[in-house]
């Protein structure tokens, strides 16, 4: 009975993993193409292939599901095969950051000689990444899975859509905002292995043809299914990037998540939950499975009289909140060119103090403004963020906050949501 069981759960694993995974193919998350298209005459050769590489990803996981070797893993098994795999994971990344130093290391002749030894040892650690990696991340979506169904996120003890995750080389994205505004008018996927002039030149090529903004950032992860998580050996991190992933899958059978880029607004409520629920999910994963790596939580504020901390010497976030205010400020007074000097100007200052940022424009204000779970940081006084971050204290539960903010369709609707007596009206 045991084995019929385990057979009709990973036939349903794979009849959803398929529905679903086709789903997104044809109704994605990804910018419609007539948005986009006047950016795209500089990026379609070298754009990022959705379908060629979730067709592979689904595949693949149908396969490791068909196998189900992490099924018949005892707990402490689980938890060591998922510290290996990161593990292993710390090595290759180590090694490759070695091997492209001998290649740009101008005083190494032949190249190819000196790192004839690294990479037979790198070609290894492919191999043995090909055969830990499948386990590895089957461990990681089960205690995923079952965080989520603590949580109450899941219907019939399944999440839906199952939690299914595959560490690759992301996609770069080119972020295309007005230079007058700071708004994402465009996100196009690259190819991940774009140099940093080719991705100069592409900037500059779009900013002068278009007059428009323009920034191409690194990501974390993307909500395709399955979804697309960047390599990593940090365990906390990873958790909360699996999580904040499948939240977005989870939006998309939902309102929220269907109308992910109809405004500006919805793309900060969907990117924010996201970023709640990966935090609170991601943490939760690692106190039950992984309690010895757990951050230690902040320190509480000291009682009332005693002397206070010594502020930090930089606070980035502090810094960063100021230096949009003033660009909105600027902005909203048809300041561009004055705007855009003191974004370089700041850009400077964070160069100095250790956070060394290629370049600080409207296009990096409408990316990373959009992740605002925390007050401050880039998204200055945008109110969307917090509105978001006040529903979730509000709510009793994450699953409560997640279930209430899916069905919520605009701005204005999270404003009354949120407003005074607006719990109680709905209860009476």
């Amino acid at each position: 009975m045991i084995v019929q069981m385990k057979w009709l759960k990973r036939l349903l694993f794979n009849t959803l993993t398929i529905l679903f995974g086709t789903a997104i193919l044809t109704t994605s998350t990804l910018p419609p193409a007539n948005k986009i298209e006047r950016v795209r005459v500089f990026t379609r050769s070298i754009e990022f292939d959705y379908v060629e590489w979730t067709l592979d990803a689904l595949g693949l996981k149908i396969s490791e599901n068909a196998l189900g070797a992490s099924d018949y893993l005892a707990d402490g098994s689980r938890h060591d095969i998922a510290l290996q795999y990161l593990q292993l994971m710390a090595e290759i990344q180590q090694a490759e950051a070695q091997l492209n130093d001998i290649y740009a290391n101008p005083e190494v002749s032949n190249p190819e000689t000196a790192s004839q030894e690294l990479r037979a040892k790198l070609q290894e650690a492919y191999g043995r990444r090909s055969r830990l990696a499948p386990i590895g991340e089957a461990v990681l979506q089960d205690q995923v899975s079952y965080i989520a169904g603590e949580f109450g996120l899941t219907a019939g003890g399944q999440p839906l859509p199952p939690v299914m995750f595959h560490s690759t080389p992301l996609p770069l994205a080119l972020i295309v905002s007005p230079r007058d505004v700071i708004r994402q008018d465009a996100d196009i996927s690259l190819a991940p292995d774009l140099t940093v002039d080719q991705r100069a030149s592409l900037e500059t090529q779009v900013d002068s043809s278009l007059d428009v903004s323009s920034l191409v950032v690194p990501i974390g992860g993307v909500g395709v299914y399955p979804t697309m998580v960047m390599q990593t050996s940090d365990i906390n991190w990873l958790a909360e990037v699996i999580s904040h992933e499948w939240i977005h899958n989870y939006l998309t059978l939902r309102p929220l998540g269907i109308i992910y880029l109809t405004s500006p607004e919805l793309r900060i409520m969907n990117e924010t939950t996201a970023a709640i629920a990966g935090k609170e999910i991601g943490r939760a994963v690692i106190e039950r499975f992984y309690p010895e790596l757990l951050p230690p939580p902040p320190a509480p504020p000291p009682p009332p009289g005693e002397s206070q901390p010594s502020p930090p010497v930089f606070d980035f976030r502090a810094e960063m909140h100021q230096t949009r205010e003033r660009v909105d400020e600027l902005l909203s007074l048809g300041k561009i060119a004055e705007a855009e000097d003191y974004m370089e100007q700041r850009r400077v200052f964070f160069w100095e103090n250790g956070y060394h940022i290629r370049k600080l424009n409207q296009a990096y204000f409408a990316f990373y403004g959009a992740y605002a779970d925390e007050p401050g940081g880039p998204a200055g006084e945008d109110p969307v963020g917090a509105a978001v971050r006040l529903l979730r204290a509000q709510s009793d539960s994450l699953a409560g906050f997640i279930n209430r903010i899916a069905w919520i369709t605009s701005f204005e609707e999270l404003q009354q949501a949120v407003a005074p007596g607006a719990g109680q009206e709905e209860q009476g």
